[in-house]
């Protein structure tokens, strides 16, 4: 069976009936876990390993593991530090902010990966302006030269341990105010303006090392009416052709309000994958999943497949080796010496 279109989420700590009728319809393709799903390490591995025995490739497992207040398991894991902290490590000592931004992709990925997660919706690529609170200590700093450095790094140490890397959130959501789960934000800039800024960390990494990308539910008029997800001049022309991706696209969730506009959750789902989104997140709505799932009968992507397919984690180690392994522990030292919560 092949990877289907939607990925959907999870109510709580282990599967239930309805859950497991849904993992196995062909049009889904992959999981996204949240704190809710998240007990301890133990019980993770346990639901993981059992979403995984379900189909064949087993769906691609995925959460939000940022570091700082976008740290879905924290008992048990590292406690990473925010990307702006890092920035902040960058200011007073370049070489060293270069390798805790490493580190701390390397640990996020070993880690998760440990446990059964294949990638982290990570890193984040918005610029730090101090206009978005729902950005805010996320975006690595303001300069996008120092943000693509970082992130640069932060990608190479998840690399290493074995996990794709997702650039968030295309072309740039840290120039509005709005928070786009609880409405559509717009940005009045022109083209010319996100180019020389915004859009810089996506340009330097996407041709070479982004394997996914997600955009953001922002509206920039002075480019297309559609919000970023919904547009086929930024998907397609922009950032497919301009940017020269040929890695995964996925939607932003497709229950916040700022996709809201485009009609119920199947009608959003279909726009976002004419646009060009190769997978949709559908969350927080299992009975409007059904209905998508319905509305989307027959649909096929067979190259958005084969992008898929490459989202796999490479593990290199099990929980109990990862404890033992030389490098995961030098990391680890490294982010403790700047950030004292990693210890």
């Amino acid at each position: 069976m092949s990877l289907g279109p939607v990925m959907m989420d999870l109510a709580g700590t282990r599967l239930s009936q309805d859950e497991r009728r849904r993992l196995v319809h062909p049009l889904i393709g992959g999981v996204i876990l949240f704190s809710r799903n998240y007990e301890n390490p133990t019980q993770l591995r346990a639901l993981n390993a059992e979403i995984r025995a379900l189909r064949d490739p087993p769906l691609i497992i995925t959460v939000d593991h940022e570091g700082g207040r976008v740290q879905r398991f924290r008992d048990g894991f590292t406690k990473l530090p925010a990307c702006g902290r890092i920035g902040e490590v960058y200011v007073e000592d370049r070489a060293e902010g270069r390798k805790v931004a490493h580190a701390a992709g390397y640990v996020m990925a070993a880690e998760l990966l440990a446990h059964g997660v294949d990638m982290s919706f990570a890193p984040v690529l918005d610029l730090g302006r101090g206009v978005c609170d729902v950005i805010g200590d996320r975006a690595f700093a303001e300069d996008p030269l120092v943000v693509a450095e970082l992130a640069r790094q932060y990608v190479l140490g998840m690399t290493q341990a074995g996990m794709a890397a997702c650039g968030k959130h295309f072309p740039g959501h840290g120039g509005v105010v709005g928070d786009s789960h609880k409405e559509l934000p717009v940005d009045d800039r022109p083209l010319s303006a996100l180019r020389s800024a915004d859009l810089v960390p996506f340009s330097r990494l996407c041709p070479t090392v982004l394997a996914a990308v997600m955009p953001a539910h922002v509206q920039y008029p002075q480019v297309d009416r559609e919000p970023a997800g919904f547009s086929r001049i930024w998907l397609q022309d922009i950032l497919r052709k301009g940017q020269r991706f040929s890695g995964v696209i996925f939607s932003d969730d497709l229950s916040m309000v700022g996709a809201h506009g485009a009609g119920d959750l199947g009608a959003r789902a279909h726009k976002a994958l004419a646009a060009g989104c190769d997978i949709v997140l559908a969350c927080n709505d299992p009975e409007g999943l059904d209905g998508l799932l319905d509305s989307l009968a027959g649909y096929s992507n067979p190259l958005s497949q084969a992008r898929m397919t490459r989202l796999h984690g490479r593990p290199a180690w099990s929980a109990e080796e990862l404890s033992r392994n030389v490098d995961y522990r030098a990391a680890r030292e490294l982010l403790a010496r700047w950030h004292p919560d990693s210890a």
